[in-house]
């Protein structure tokens, strides 16, 4: 087996071996992955922190190697960067911006090495802050379908992140994010940080948000926004009608 991690600032994957290939999500700076296949210059991979699958160019990661590999999963990276326009100074003087939740591999002072890349930080790493502060900083940011950065994000990479940058992983896809936690009865027994899920007219799942009280939901839809909550759905005063039909909340934490 092969391994790689992530040594640009975030990485598109996609569902095929091809630039013009619809992007299913991203891989940040520092997320490691096994590889599958290999394919004319693209690598079949599944992410170590998700278990997502799908196909990365090999021109946008290094090789990692297998105990390093086992070490990560062994000992997963707890700090995360906070602010997007954090900054590290890499070999050749140059800089590379991080977007939220890149992880900090193997981190030795403010010295990060990615197998035999070395990266020195500039700048601090930011305090957590609480959950509502940490989605909202995602605000009018753009719906993108497989997007999990403040540049483009889709509903359950939204989420993703959020969580992520408080230390908790969750699953890719709204409908896998809807079989973690524990469920909650009802909307009157909501939590601020609970996850609300919404259904289409055959019953699968296809949309998450985050509750931030028992009326109010942060979600991604057109862009990252905060619309009203109900028993029903999602209410949306730009649209005047509901959006999204409520079918679950659940409690990560």
């Amino acid at each position: 087996m092969e391994y790689g991690i992530c040594n640009l600032a975030v990485m598109p994957m996609r569902a095929e071996p091809s630039e013009r290939s619809e992007m299913v999500s991203q891989v940040l700076f520092g997320e490691a992955f096994e590889i599958l296949e290999w394919k004319e210059g693209w690598a079949q991979i599944v992410t170590a922190t998700d278990n997502y699958p799908g196909w990365v160019s090999r021109l946008q990661f290094t090789m990692l190697g297998h105990l390093n590999y086992q070490q990560l999963l062994q000992t997963p990276p707890k700090l995360t960067y906070k602010a997007i326009t954090q900054a590290w100074k890499i070999r050749d003087n140059s800089v590379l911006y991080l977007p939220a939740g890149s992880s900090l591999s193997f981190l030795n002072g403010t010295t990060c090495y990615l197998e035999k890349e070395k990266f020195e930080i500039i700048g601090q790493i930011g305090q957590s802050d609480s959950i509502d502060l940490v989605a909202k900083s995602f605000i009018n940011t753009p719906y993108l379908w497989g997007g999990r950065t403040h540049f483009g994000i889709d509903c359950s990479g939204f989420v993703q992140m959020v969580f992520k940058l408080k230390g908790m992983q969750l699953k890719r896809d709204a409908s896998m994010q809807a079989e973690q936690g524990t469920p909650i009865k009802s909307l009157s027994d909501a939590l601020i940080g609970d996850l609300a899920f919404f259904e289409n007219t055959d019953g699968k799942i296809t949309h998450v948000g985050m509750l931030l009280n028992r009326e109010n939901i942060i979600h991604a839809s057109g862009k990252v926004k905060i619309d009203a909550l109900d028993e029903k759905g999602i209410f949306s005063e730009e649209q005047s009608r509901y959006t999204h039909k409520l079918a679950a909340i659940r409690r990560i934490y």
